[in-house]
């Protein structure tokens, strides 16, 4: 699988060429100088010369000028960074589909490390990780300003072995300790089950190559536009993907116009993505559930569905990672993990760090649910607290207050205009204009 798809929305490659710091030529000083950079630079090589010479022991000039680039990176956001040679073949093999892991997709939020979400039937989903829960330390060393890809080369190891992930969670007095085995974290995309008779409830768990044509497969196996009244699809705790499978995916359900654009100060990041008006189309009613587990590819898909009216969202407000990261290999093979765009639904809405908000807002009914069934579970101290946010293999719609709303919909003969019209607030007046073909 080359770069330009990777997971989280890395768009495509380019190649430039390292150019070293140190040491300098007089014929560098003096067309550095011409620079309005000059003091500044000066400025580096000052202090560098000062450590070196001075520090408790030797350093290494690669390592301090490496660090002082991962350092400049990540003082941008939490999802730019360098890479070394090591830290660049770890990325490479994300590509190949199957590693040694525990299955989480993470972030670092004001400098913490954070789970987005815990993807299903992995290591960390069954270990009970949630999304939110900060990592405080790995393997009893603190996550203090560590990296992202650093954190991940931690955590990936061969199948069998252990670690330790020290967790702070909303609602804990102390840290908390999970031992977890690592894995060979090989995911299937899309599950999914018969609710009612014509109401499948289908699941996509990421976005992968296979996504588009398994959920193609699922809903041929539940009779398609023919036989389907209703269809939800569930991306609650979908932590993203490829960004060409999320446009298939909502492709299937919107036949015309624009589906995601990515804007940035660079000419080539400004793209957009668009309907094939050619292909498979279905025309059910559709509900879409996301949670605060759902990022990325998965807000692409929840927030081009809502823009264009075709489903009816239900839920908790996303994650809120709308940026796209582009890995730029060096010649030295190391490389650049760089933000050069972010990516907006079809109304224009940014949603980086806001998230997509759903039409039917469940957190409070959710909340008063845990609250209850945690009381209920306090009652008998022989049972161990076995609650879980995460939406599980087999659904049920008594106890799913998510699903079971959005299964009252479907079964209605409320359009999803009128539904909107009847529940929720108006489009917000920064929102653009859908850009379809005139």
């Amino acid at each position: 699988m080359p770069f330009n798809r990777l997971i989280k929305l890395t768009v495509f490659v380019i190649t430039i060429t390292a150019v070293s710091v140190l040491p300098f030529s007089p014929l560098q000083d003096r067309a550095i100088a011409k620079s309005p950079d000059y003091k500044e630079l000066r400025l580096f090589r000052q202090v560098m010369r000062i450590v070196q010479k001075n520090y408790v022991k030797d350093v290494d000039d690669k390592e301090l000028i490496q660090g002082a680039i991962n350092g400049m990176l990540q003082s941008l956001d939490a999802h730019s960074s360098f890479l070394t040679e090591d830290l660049f073949k770890e990325l490479q093999v994300e590509t190949k589909g199957e590693f040694g892991g525990l299955g989480i997709e993470i972030t670092l939020d004001n400098g913490v490390l954070t789970i987005v979400s815990p993807i299903e039937d992995t290591p960390a989903y069954k270990a009970g990780l949630q999304p939110g829960d900060k990592i405080i330390k790995i393997d009893g060393e603190s996550t203090k300003n560590i990296t992202l890809l650093k954190a991940v080369k931690k955590m990936r190891g061969p199948k069998g072995t252990k670690i330790t992930l020290t967790i702070m969670r909303d609602g804990f007095k102390k840290y908390k300790d999970f031992t977890i085995s690592r894995d060979i974290i090989h995911v299937k995309s899309v599950k999914s089950q018969l609710v009612e008779p014509g109401y499948p409830y289908i699941r996509v768990v990421n976005f992968q190559e296979s996504t588009e044509s398994d959920l193609k497969a699922a809903v041929k196996s539940f009779g398609g536009d023919k036989d389907i009244k209703g269809m939800i699809v569930d991306l609650r705790n979908n932590p993203g993907g490829l960004l060409d499978q999320a446009v298939k995916v909502a492709n299937l359900f919107i036949d015309d116009g624009l589906i995601v654009y990515t804007d940035g100060r660079v000419k080539d990041q400004r793209m957009e993505f668009r309907a094939t008006r050619g292909g498979t189309h279905y025309k059910f009613k559709l509900a879409v559930l996301i949670n605060e587990g759902s990022a990325s590819a998965s807000e692409i898909v929840a927030g081009a569905v809502q823009d264009y009216d075709r489903a009816v969202i239900f839920g908790t407000k996303s994650f809120g990672k709308a940026s796209v990261q582009t890995i730029i290999p060096l010649e030295d093979g190391s490389g650049l993990r760089l933000t050069t765009a972010y990516y907006y639904t079809p109304l224009g809405r940014h949603i980086q760090k806001t998230g997509i908000q759903p039409d039917v807002d469940l957190k409070q009914e959710l909340e008063k649910q845990a609250e209850e069934e945690e009381a209920a579970e306090s009652k008998d101290n022989n049972k161990k607290k076995k609650k879980s946010r995460y939406p599980q293999p087999t659904v049920d719609v008594e106890k799913d207050i998510v699903v079971k709303k959005a299964l009252e919909w479907l079964k209605s003969e409320v359009s999803v205009k009128e539904f909107k019209l009847e529940h929720q607030k108006p489009v917000s007046d920064t929102a653009l204009n859908i850009k379809n073909d005139e």
